[in-house]
């Protein structure tokens, strides 16, 4: 088992071997091989000691990191942890990013920063699967900021775009609001339980639920290490308030947006609630609070990409929605449910950026899918990869991974809600019902807008990628060679579209097989321990006790609607994207101002650039002009005496040597002098 050690240090080497070779352009183009070998090395580890670990935990201590106040202080060490939650996270940051990283190999071909590119992505495999594999809340903040570090680079890859530049900021000083309060929690855990180590926290708050109600009281510190924790993860993980960073984020190149906003990075926040989540449950409030603002964040981001043209921003706000998901699974104690959706998201959401990177990279760069139209003869490949995509995002019933997932949320949310009689969880499974159809109809209208109907097509301004692809697919044999090079073209197979074939393939059967084995309640049932009084985190999908829904269990009848719900909004968006366009064209100008709107994003930047970003700028300007006439002429005041000092010998530096050897001889003849005076008078 120790052999884990090597997952994150193995791309941590690569991006050192990358950055040794980048001063040879003939070794450079080896980047992309080095980057996908050391995450496809960490994966085959992954795969080969997950069934060795069956159900136990292990700690694999590595080396000292900190130590404070001798033998009976605290230390920090670079420990990891490694247990089947653990697991199922590795085999997604290693597993789907082996297969981003292979097809980036293709997208960023002929790129002039190719080799940063792939320096970064590795350094983000080795802080990703840092915080993963921590076994206490230091290490884990460490990699928490070494993604957030790596995601700033990334997003601002193409850095002399000024909007690639601006949404780097964007999310880097975003982020650091949650990461505050993340930091305070870390702060508030090791005044409350002496220790940081995730292990040690985690037994003491099973113990203290045991005993709650039965004489132990929580603490003001159990109310609120879970809110500080919760300001963390919905920060990493684009919840309500802190969501705005991520749509920026689409600046980078697009297989960023696969590897760290939708498959990884994002979802650290999520892990962080499903690890920690007893101590989520010492206060009465944190979970309720959870689940509102998952599903409240769901349906508010799915109403945004209702009217968004923007290709990547669908996948992107969607991405959002996906995410208020699993905190609303999280937030009803089915960290399975948040767990299996949390993976097999993973499949889906890259599938749908990268397919979608394939048409940007047609259409050197072209996002605006008003101007798509048609494309399904020109990308076939494409086009059904992405229509696989989208089935499993919209939950097309039974045959797709994300039906299996978010209907198991949902179905373990509705029951929550049933058993505890409680409005607010009733009001959080209506949002999520209302989600689940809004998303089937958002996701078919961007597919019937961009491959159906008519074909029109408009380029983009980045000419090298897509001359770069038509060049690839003649030598791969991928298109015919009467291809123009200024119209859309399939991607070659390899690098790729061989890569989306096996996400597509997980996109299909991954939610089937771990619904039929039930491989995520048995994750979480041994990774949170026995359940809690009262609690029954683990028990996703379990049997509900309580009265039925039309005379069927909660789970059945979560089945049955949001099947519905799936087949009646991917139906809608068919009649008003492909049957009936004229319709939908005179519907959006009655309808103007609800979709300006929503194409403006309820003017939540607007509102945050009013309420946060002036004010802080004038207080910056205030600072500044306190600085420079205050502090800097209080600085001057201090410093005058020594300048007049300096002035007055400064006739004195002549740099004559003689001028020197004369002043020395002289400085000599006076103290001779005034020692025989001294002894005169003595």
């Amino acid at each position: 088992m120790s052999v884990a050690i090597l997952i994150p240090w193995l791309p941590a080497l690569a991006a050192a071997i990358i950055a040794g070779i980048a001063l040879n352009e003939r070794l450079q183009k080896w980047a992309a091989a080095i980057t996908t070998a050391s995450i496809g090395a960490g994966f085959v580890i992954t795969m080969v000691l997950w069934p060795q670990l069956g159900d136990k935990a292990v700690t694999l201590p590595f080396l000292d990191w900190m130590t404070f106040g001798g033998e009976d202080g605290v230390s920090f060490s670079f420990s990891y942890f490694l247990d089947p939650l653990a697991f199922v996270m590795l085999a997604v940051v290693t597993g789907v990013g082996c297969l981003i990283s292979t097809y980036a190999a293709g997208y960023m071909k002929g790129d002039p920063g190719y080799w940063r590119f792939f320096t970064y992505v590795a350094l983000f495999i080795f802080a990703m699967t840092t915080l993963v594999m921590a076994d206490n809340l230091v290490l884990l903040f460490l990699g928490w900021e070494g993604v957030g570090a790596c995601s700033y680079l990334l997003i601002g890859y193409y850095y002399d775009k000024p909007f690639a530049v601006a949404a780097a900021k964007k999310a880097f000083i975003v982020n650091r609001v949650g990461d505050f309060g993340f930091l305070l929690g870390i702060f508030l855990c090791y005044q409350a339980y002496d220790t940081v180590q995730i292990s040690v926290m985690l037994e003491a708050a099973r113990e203290n639920l045991s005993h709650l109600g039965h004489g132990y009281t929580a603490s003001t510190a159990d109310l609120w290490i879970p809110f500080l924790l919760m300001i963390g993860a919905f920060g990493k993980s684009a919840q309500i308030p802190l969501y705005v960073w991520l749509p920026d984020a689409m600046a980078g190149p697009t297989p960023v947006s696969a590897l760290v906003h939708a498959a990884t990075m994002v979802t650290a926040g999520v892990y962080l609630i499903a690890r920690c989540l007893p101590l989520f449950e010492l206060s009465p409030y944190a979970l309720p609070t959870v689940a509102i603002v998952g599903a409240s964040t769901a349906l508010f981001a799915a109403t945004i990409a209702l009217c968004c043209n923007d290709l990547k921003g669908v996948f992107a706000y969607s991405t959002v929605s996906q995410l208020g998901y699993m905190f609303l699974g999280l937030g009803v104690l089915s960290s399975a449910s948040a767990t299996f959706h949390l993976f097999t998201h993973a499949f889906f959401k890259a599938l749908l950026f990268l397919t979608a990177g394939s048409v940007m990279h047609a259409l050197a760069g072209q996002l605006d899918i008003r101007t798509m139209g048609g494309l399904r003869k020109k990308m076939p490949v494409t086009c059904w990869l992405m229509f696989v995509g989208c089935l499993s995002l919209a939950g097309f019933p039974f045959i797709t991974s994300g039906f299996w997932s978010k209907d198991l949320i949902l179905g373990d949310a509705l029951a929550f809600a049933m058993d505890r009689s409680s409005t607010l969880y009733f009001i959080a499974v209506i949002f999520g019902v209302i989600t689940a159809f809004l998303t089937a109809f958002y996701t078919f209208r961007l597919w019937f807008t961009v491959f159906t109907g008519e074909e029109k097509f408009e380029m983009g301004d980045e000419h090298h990628h897509a001359e770069e692809a038509h060049h690839e697919e003649h030598e791969d044999g991928a298109a015919g060679h009467d291809a123009h090079p200024d119209e859309p073209h399939e991607m070659p197979w390899l690098p790729m579209n061989a890569p989306l074939v096996l996400l597509a393939i997980g996109a299909v059967v991954l939610g089937y097989l771990g619904h039929h084995f039930h491989w995520f309640e048995h994750i979480i049932d041994h990774t949170l321990g026995a359940p809690a009084a009262g609690g029954h985190h683990g028990e996703a999908g379990g049997e509900h006790h309580g009265p039925g829904v039309f005379g069927m269990d909660p789970h059945k009848f979560m089945l049955v609607l949001s099947s519905i719900l799936a087949v009646g909004g991917i139906t809608l968006a068919a009649f008003f994207y492909r049957l009936n366009r004229p319709l939908t064209d005179k519907l959006a100008v009655s309808l103007a101002p609800i979709v300006k709107l929503l194409q403006n994003k309820y003017y939540i930047d607007e509102f945050y650039d009013l309420a946060f970003v002036r004010p802080l700028r004038r207080l910056g300007g205030m600072f500044y002009v306190i600085d420079a006439m205050i502090i800097n002429n209080l600085i001057r005041l201090v410093a005058w005496a020594p300048m007049m000092v300096g002035r007055g010998i400064r006739p004195v530096q002549s740099g004559r040597l003689q001028g020197y050897g004369l002043g020395m001889v002289m400085g000599v003849a006076v103290f001779a002098l005034l020692i025989l005076i001294a002894a005169a008078r003595g």
